[in-house]
C-alpha cells in the first residue's frame, strides 16, 4: 500500500508530523492537490491515515494525520527497505 513514491512520501511526512494540513502536506511532497487527494482516500481505506474537515474561520480545511496502524506499517517498510540495501532480505 505504501510502496508508490507518493505514498511513501505521504506517509514519511506524516510519520515527523502528528497532524498536518492538506496545503502543507502537498507543498512538501511536491505534487498537486489532485494527486494528494486520490492518494489520501487510498491511505485513509487501509486505515493508514485519518483525515479531519473543518473551517479556519470561513475557509475550509482539511487536515491528515497517521494512525497506528499507518505508523506500524511504515515503520515495517522501511526497515524492510534498509535491510534490503543491506543485502539482507
Amino acid at each position: 500500500m505504501i510502496h508508490p513514491p507518493v505514498r511513501f512520501s505521504i506517509v514519511a511526512f506524516l510519520s515527523r508530523n502528528q497532524k498536518s494540513e492538506f496545503g502543507k502536506i502537498r507543498d512538501a511532497v511536491g505534487i498537486s492537490a489532485a494527486v494528494l487527494s486520490k492518494h489520501m482516500t487510498s491511505l485513509e481505506a487501509a486505515g493508514y491515515i485519518e483525515i479531519q474537515k473543518g473551517y479556519v474561520g470561513k475557509r475550509p480545511r482539511t487536515w491528515l494525520s497517521m494512525t497506528a496502524q499507518g505508523l506500524d506499517a511504515f515503520e515495517r517498510h522501511t526497515a524492510a527497505l534498509l535491510a534490503i540495501s543491506r543485502g539482507r532480505s
